[in-house]
């Protein structure tokens, strides 16, 4: 199919907040142009898109996966479900063999969480933890399902059924098939077997300030409730890092790549371009709306983007983060974006102009107040997030029907 790139990109500005914690509790930082940043990860970001799908239920729960150690417990329910006369004991068993045949990844019982009990004599026995992957392992939920039934298939003798080719086979088809949304977005990575590897389909770049920022500290006191007036001081004192900051956001997804990903994961009752577009919509608004939640409860930190820019391109992704290599400066009444937005505004025809392709590459900007009135010019306005969602999906799908 055709080349087809999404670039999403959004300035937003946060509160004093601390989204995102490096090792010594601080807000995590970069720097950019010669001077500290702001940085929010791009793994925070792309955690909070996944549970955005499945919170705000963009996406049904079929076409998602899951990613944990704890993908033996997981399969085991699915197949104690399929047979109920399958003891708890067994379908972990059954589930660990199976795993294991399909991906190639060893799963056993850590040490570290197998734990002493007493037995009723008194005397100590150990009581060995459910098998685990020793990495976090993504499955999508149609997966599960098959190797659920593989294994209810097999479970009279489930060593000697994997022994056989046709059905080792098949245990590998089923993991590395019928992804799920998720999957086909941000990619599986197998250490132990490279080609149970997905490719990701979406880049999300770490968003950073677009104008310096120094970390602050809060000084903060808890007061005990049952203090008698006789009692002053604290019952506990402490500090927060924090810092505020007008963020600049990007991703990029390889439209034609997801479709790939998606592969055999495609409803055989309805076109190719229908299952696209339904990710693409679901990651456009995932990831605009989404908010990654460090200390949101000391901070309350809810906000939305101030403007997207979401460009439908043929040639390569690009990111405009360089429209603030030199940082931008406050105004003399205050605050960022207004001057975000004309640096944006000016950059990015500029580029367009050098490197793109005027007569395929589209563009729509949805935006808040007349502090991003500069950014008008650059695309179709869209009055509101869904309508931009929308919009863009029907774009993907049509780019994707015309011939290559």
């Amino acid at each position: 199919m055709n080349r087809i790139f999404l670039d999403v990109h959004a300035l937003q500005t946060v509160p004093p907040s601390n989204l995102n914690r490096d090792d010594t509790g601080a807000p995590k930082s970069a720097v950019y142009g010669g001077v500290p940043r702001a940085r929010v990860s791009s793994q925070a970001w792309k955690r909070v898109t996944r549970e955005y799908f499945r919170g705000e239920q963009l996406l049904d729960p079929s076409e998602l996966g899951v990613r944990t150690k704890k993908v033996a417990e997981l399969l085991a329910a699915r197949i104690t479900g399929l047979d109920a006369s399958v003891e708890d004991a067994q379908a972990l068993r059954l589930a660990a063999e199976v795993i294991e045949t399909a991906t190639g990844s060893k799963i056993q019982a850590p040490e570290r969480k197998t734990r002493k009990a007493k037995t009723e004599a008194g005397a100590e026995e150990e009581k060995e933890a459910a098998p685990e992957s020793k990495y976090l392992m993504f499955l999508s939920s149609r997966q599960l399902d098959g190797l659920a039934a593989l294994a209810v298939e097999g479970a009279a003798d489930i060593t000697a059924y994997l022994k056989d080719k046709a059905n080792k086979a098949r245990a590998k088809q089923i993991a590395d098939t019928r992804h799920s949304v998720d999957i086909a977005l941000f990619g599986r990575m197998v250490a132990d077997s490279a080609d149970f590897n997905v490719d990701a389909a979406t880049q999300v770049a770490h968003a950073i300030s677009v104008h310096r920022v120094d970390n602050e500290s809060d000084y903060y006191t808890a007061v005990d409730d049952e203090n008698t007036d006789a009692e002053t001081g604290a019952g506990m004192i402490g500090t927060v890092d924090f810092n505020s900051a007008t963020l600049y956001r990007y991703a990029a997804l390889s439209v034609h790549q997801l479709a790939a990903n998606l592969g055999e994961g495609l409803r055989e009752d309805e076109p190719v371009t229908t299952p696209v577009r339904r990710a693409v919509e679901a990651f456009v608004h995932a990831f605009v709306a989404s908010l990654p939640k460090g200390k949101i409860n000391t901070f309350g930190h809810h906000t939305l983007p101030d403007a997207v820019v979401v460009k439908l391109r043929t040639t390569r992704p690009i990111s405009f983060v360089a429209a603030f290599e030199e940082p931008v400066t406050a105004e003399a009444s205050g605050g960022h974006l207004r001057e975000a937005s004309a640096r944006l505004a000016d950059y990015i025809p500029e580029v367009e102009r050098a490197y793109g392709d005027e007569q395929s590459t589209m563009t729509w900007v949805l935006r808040v107040g007349a502090t991003t009135d500069k950014l008008t010019g650059l695309g179709q306005q869209t009055p509101s997030l869904s309508a931009l969602v929308t919009a863009v999906g029907q774009a993907v799908a049509d780019r994707m029907e015309k011939p290559a």
